[in-house]
């Protein structure tokens, strides 16, 4: 197939890009940039050995859409462009809504203009908000508790009326729980903010000496060792649920059961706290991780992991990878970073396509 990658510059985006042209499809990435690199786009290319088209643009640009989808047809969407701190979101709620919601009816109105009838959509475990018990099946009641994560149930409930109203579409809706590590490889993974949000990256930093401890929200937690429980799945896993979630849309040859639209969380089924990931990561690093338990934050909740039964019902699709997989790759990537200057900016090489449109 050829396939529109949305956010394909990102993290997520930029793993799955490779696993789809690595099975033999067409890529297409559209991508403001935002969150992403051009040397990340080079680096796709050279570990997939081929090359994939490049759009700088928004996808809030319908005129920038169309012309893409003018350029050649397109069978299908895996749509990841999106704002995606939570702690951002808070901060800068209208954002988030113009971006991540804005940007989702757009596309869905340049696509259906062009005829494409699949889309990927990637959601987040954030909709859930705090979870009434685990493993957390997809069936559970809905209820973010942050603007990140009501942007992505905003965007599932768009989707939805969408299929509604074009029952031809068929969409699947990936519910990701907290991806980590980077590709095998050690050329392209999560390029956190200055201060990252998430658990791994910021380990990585204390490991790699750019920070001197680990700050660790609440030790007083209902847990064994008092730290908060989440499912980590490696980036790798992920990407592959994506072309597995394609598979079975393009398989189903009309609408999928849930009225057109399957909503499949991806994760491990099973949690690991703070504290065990600090450790997996001092195995893999071979450093030690300070840690200062300070209080805990607003929001956050004792323990949140999957119910990975219907990905492997559905898609045919469960993890591979545990945490020790996770955590050695994220160091390998952590030192290749720490050897590099900031992504350049440069025109990208590789065979890949720069076609400027619309707003940067």
């Amino acid at each position: 197939m050829r396939i529109l990658v949305t956010g394909g510059a990102g993290y997520i985006g930029s793993h799955t890009c490779v696993d789809l042209l690595e099975h033999g499809h067409d890529v297409v990435v559209v991508d403001n940039l935002c969150n992403g690199s051009l040397e990340t786009i080079e680096r796709v290319q050279q570990i997939a050995g081929r090359s994939l088209t490049f759009h700088r643009a928004d996808i809030r640009d319908r005129r920038a859409l169309d012309r893409v989808f003018a350029e050649r047809p397109v069978d299908a969407v895996v749509h990841f462009a999106a704002l995606k701190a939570v702690g951002g979101s808070s901060r800068e709620p209208l954002s988030y809504f113009d971006n991540n919601v804005g940007g989702t009816v757009t596309l869905g109105e340049a696509m259906l203009a062009a005829g494409v009838d699949l889309m990927v959509f990637s959601s987040s475990a954030a909709v859930y908000g705090t979870p009434k018990r685990v493993p957390v099946p997809e069936d559970a009641p809905t209820g973010p508790v942050n603007p990140y994560g009501r942007s992505k149930l905003m965007s599932e409930q768009i989707l939805r009326d969408l299929q509604t109203a074009a029952p031809g579409l068929r969409v699947a809706l990936l519910r990701y729980f907290n991806p980590g590590g980077a590709h095998a490889s050690g050329l392209i993974g999560e390029i956190p903010p200055a201060i990252p949000e998430n658990l791994l990256p910021y380990i990585g930093q204390v490991a790699a000496g750019l920070r001197d401890r680990l700050r660790v929200f609440g030790g007083d937690y209902p847990t064994p060792d008092g730290t908060g429980i989440r499912d980590y799945i490696h980036i790798e896993d992920l990407a592959r649920g994506h072309a597995a979630a394609l598979d079975a849309l393009e398989a189903s040859h009309g609408p999928c059961a849930g009225g057109g639209v399957l909503t499949v969380n991806l994760g491990t089924g099973q949690g690991y706290s703070v504290l065990e990931m600090v450790r997996a990561y001092e195995r893999a690093s071979g450093r030690e991780i300070p840690c200062e338990i300070v209080e805990r934050r607003s929001g956050d909740v004792a323990r949140c992991y999957a119910d990975a039964s219907r990905a492997v019902e559905r898609l045919g699709w469960c993890a591979e990878h545990g945490i020790e997989r996770i955590c050695a790759d994220a160091w390998r990537w952590q030192q290749t970073r720490a050897g590099e200057a900031a992504p350049s900016r440069r025109t990208v090489e590789a065979g890949a396509t720069l076609q400027p449109a619309g707003h940067a």
